[in-house]
């Protein structure tokens, strides 16, 4: 059971393109509660290594660069910021560039320990009555043990469409083969398509984005009254 100082802890994993980040920002906005965006640790330290000139293939080199590693993610829904040292780099991390080298980071077993540190820490300190924590280990790594865990998925092709959606500049061939290599490259480090024990599916192929937010919350609720 939580206690009121302590956030109720919401861990939804989830593939790309399966509408995970905006899904989870909307539903900490409905519920007041924090939003943390996993994946952005990992892309600012994707951002860095290129900033900094390092080889992300060389996972000892990225290694080395982690005691330097000063990133800050805003967990408010409607102002997230992520910055490293006192360089704003929130749209940044979004770049192609940056997208590209993501997975060679977050396949380094030291960078997940490091990076899995920071979140918990992160939401242990919200100061809201619960956390929203998003990414592609939350429930199974880390916060196996939270209250809510819920594995928010849907079909290849309902992820395809809805990220070609998002990326307008690119065509829809060039988004389904990166969306399909983001997969095959993910899943070496981590199954985010299998719900573990104790994991609530939401699978929203079928479900536009207010359906599927109100499912998610639906989830979270039973939980909260069951506690």
């Amino acid at each position: 059971m939580t206690s009121p100082s302590i956030p109720l802890v919401v861990a939804i994993d989830g593939p790309a393109g399966s509408g995970k980040s905006s899904v989870s920002k909307a539903v900490a906005d409905r519920l007041d509660f924090a939003f943390l965006d996993t994946g952005a640790g990992y892309r600012a330290l994707a951002w860095l290594m290129l900033d900094r000139g390092v080889d992300t293939a060389d996972a000892a080199a990225v290694v080395a660069e982690l005691d330097t590693f000063d990133v800050e993610i805003g967990t408010h829904p409607h102002r997230h910021f992520v910055r490293v040292g006192e360089t704003d780099i929130t749209e940044a991390i979004r770049e192609p560039r940056v997208t590209a080298q993501v997975s060679a980071v977050a396949r380094v077993p030291r960078v997940r320990e490091h990076l899995t540190g920071l979140f918990r820490s992160v939401a242990e300190q919200a100061t809201e009555a619960g956390i929203v924590v998003e990414g592609r280990d939350i429930t199974t790594v880390v916060a196996p043990d939270a209250p809510v865990r819920i594995l928010l998925t849907a079909s290849e092709e309902a992820r395809m469409a809805r990220r070609s959606a998002q990326i307008t500049t690119q065509s829809a061939e060039t988004v389904a083969h990166a969306l399909r290599t983001r997969d095959r490259a993910d899943s070496q480090v981590v199954d985010f398509m299998t719900a573990a024990d104790g994991v609530t599916t939401v699978d929203s192929t079928h479900l536009d984005f207010e359906q599927t937010v109100d499912a998610v919350i639906d989830v979270i609720n039973t939980a909260r009254t069951s506690q």
